[in-house]
């Protein structure tokens, strides 16, 4: 269920980032290009796998300890609620909406400072998947208990 209230929100969320609005953000009609809180969202979910202790395939190792086994997203949607504009600093907040055998999802807000209000909602459906066979695998278990220690242990930020 979706947060409304900034302050409820960012006391319950397993982590929140801050973002800075950049100039170049903006569109034509002088807000903020719809398509960059998907970027928006997606620092905020990568942070949160960080922290289960992925490493980028810069950092060494693109998986999970067993051979080719990653993440892969699923799905994402955002509901836009009010236009943000630069200049502005925004809290992404990521907590656990559901996890199932194979994928969990992250369930996210977007809070201008500027405005302090919700200016959006996101969802992303994350997949455990191994990259070598090309398929989806199980949640191992040491993993949903990292999922869940992070998602129970608040507030990250």
């Amino acid at each position: 269920m979706p947060i409304h209230d900034p302050a409820s929100a960012l006391a319950s969320a397993a982590l929140a980032i801050e973002i800075p609005v950049a100039w170049g953000e903006m569109d034509a009609l002088g807000h903020v290009n719809n398509a960059i809180y998907f970027r928006y969202l997606e620092s905020a979910r990568v942070e949160f796998i960080r922290r289960l202790g992925w490493k980028a395939p810069e950092q060494g190792s693109g998986h999970l300890g067993r051979q080719g086994v990653g993440f892969i997203l699923q799905s994402v949607q955002c509901r836009f609620r009010r236009p943000v504009f630069y200049p502005d600093t925004l809290s992404v907040t990521s907590r656990l909406g559901d996890i199932g055998e194979d994928r969990f999802t992250l369930r996210h807000e977007v809070i201008s400072k500027a405005q302090s209000e919700v200016v959006a909602l996101g969802e992303g459906t994350i997949v455990t998947y191994d990259y070598v066979a090309k398929a989806k695998v199980p949640l191992p278990q040491t993993l949903r208990d990292i999922i869940v220690s992070i998602s129970t242990a608040r507030p990250h930020t």
